[in-house]
């Protein structure tokens, strides 16, 4: 991770941390880079819902042009979708302009590479060294294009309609008797998901849909399940689904009502596959911040599980390694890699779909055998992510807390890779040592560091 990217590509409040000089400079070394290898480059664009959006899309696509690349653009489409266009065309990279389930006054810039993975971290430090040399004037000019060699901007809605043809294929049932919630956080699912789901046949109830350029993510998607589940227990629906902002995650209610998260999701995935003799080295990748509970049920089914650090792309990384098929974490980012090589919200809502189908059973029966232990999350602003993390008196306090909770629970701190935060994350079998725990080692922090409390 750089000045510049992190974990999850560059994200900032727009304007501020992400500007438009940095989306062109972006566009301009993306072409120039790729120009160097091929006679003609082209680059897919997509955006989620966010008013800056408009800004960063031209600003790319200027960018490329003047460095001779063609920008095909999809405008409003989900993270997934400009992955799967990447992978089926003759693209040199992708980029998604989001900042996922970040409020509007934030925006990112994701890249990704001509197979529709998360780019290298060769070429993203390539960009990242480029934007730093522009920043105090030492960056070389690049060559301009001319005449015919300048590039052109593209309209791509084939693209999108593709994608959506894509998922729509991807389920052997028809969803016909199902009465489904959809909650589409004023973002990038929007549109898609509801032309999905009602191709498929079932009834579909749509919230949070009127996207303004402000709305995205407000008290709404997968962030804020609670207006979903209200809607599934009032209207009486079978399950809804929540996505965040560009509809890479997904998180599940069932018929009662009851949040069904990442981690239940990828136990009754898995499950399913193993049934089924496709569950590839009887493995989950998980993340170090997934619940006991996941592991414990994986365990009562005998199936194995692997962890990485926090990062869907980390997940990513450990399934092309290992040939592992299915990954994920408890916000609901669920990777098949049979299907996709990034999460996928609505791909996600339907194999829950299907395995509902398939096994003839509620939702709330499938997620039951994962428990959640009681988790407690303190999130802390402070200005130096790296300084907490080496501090002696800190990393002590975390091992006496290691100790105290043994095998019944655990204690994690990690720095956030996107924010100046870094987070306290505790599991136990008592609500109340979990807090006490949380809490003393973030007092701990705060009281050497200044920190504060993040929402």
């Amino acid at each position: 991770m750089g000045k510049y990217f992190g974990t999850d590509g560059f994200r900032g409040e727009a304007g501020v941390v992400l500007t438009a000089e940095h989306a062109f400079r972006i566009g301009r070394f993306l072409g120039w880079y790729y120009g160097r290898e091929r006679e003609r480059v082209s680059v897919v664009i997509g955006k989620d819902t966010r008013r800056s959006g408009y800004l960063f899309e031209y600003a790319i696509a200027a960018g490329l042009t003047a460095s001779g690349a063609d920008a095909y653009m999809l405008h409003v489409t989900t993270t997934p979708s400009v992955s799967h266009a990447v992978a089926l065309g003759e693209f040199s990279c992708g980029v998604m302009i989001s900042a996922s389930h970040n409020p509007f006054y934030d925006n990112g810039i994701k890249l990704v590479n001509d197979r529709g993975e998360k780019l290298g971290d060769e070429v993203t430090d390539a960009v990242e060294a480029y934007l730093e040399r522009a920043s105090d004037g030492r960056a070389e000019e690049l060559p301009h294009a001319k005449g015919e060699a300048l590039g052109r901007i593209i309209d791509y809605a084939e693209g999108r309609n593709r994608y959506i043809g894509y998922l729509i294929s991807l389920s052997g049932y028809s969803f016909r008797p199902f009465r489904v919630g959809l909650d589409c956080a004023n973002g990038s699912a929007w549109m898609i998901a509801k032309a999905v789901f009602e191709a498929l046949g079932a009834q579909v109830c749509v919230i949070n849909a009127q996207p303004d350029g402000l709305n995205i993510n407000k008290d709404a998607g997968s962030t804020h399940v609670e207006g979903l589940a209200a809607l599934v227990r009032g209207e009486g629906l079978d399950v809804g689904f929540a996505f965040d902002g560009d509809a890479d995650r997904c998180i599940a209610v069932d018929e009662r009502g009851e949040v069904v998260n990442g981690d239940h999701i990828l136990y009754l995935l898995a499950t399913e596959m193993k049934r089924r003799g496709e569950l590839v080295n009887n493995t989950v990748v998980t993340t170090v911040m997934s619940n006991l509970g996941l592991y414990r049920a994986l365990e009562a089914e005998g199936i194995r599980w692997e962890q990485t650090a926090v990062g869907d792309r980390f997940v990513y990384e450990n399934m092309l390694q290992t040939g592992n098929c299915i990954g994920g974490e408890q916000s609901g980012h669920v990777i098949l890699s049979k299907y996709a090589t990034t999460g996928d919200g609505i791909l996600t809502a339907i194999k829950v779909m299907e395995t509902m189908i398939r096994r003839k059973q509620p939702l709330s029966r499938l997620a039951e055998p994962v428990r959640m232990y009681p988790q407690v999350l303190i999130n802390l602003r402070v200005e130096d992510r790296d300084a907490v993390m080496r501090d002696t008196e800190v990393s002590a306090l975390l091992k006496r807390i290691e100790e105290r909770l043994g095998n019944q629970g655990r204690i994690l701190l990690r720095r956030s890779g996107t924010e100046p935060v870094v987070r306290v994350m505790t599991e136990a079998e008592s609500e109340t040592l979990c807090r006490e725990c949380a809490e003393e080692l973030a007092e701990l922090i705060c009281r050497r560091y200044g920190g504060e409390v993040a929402k």
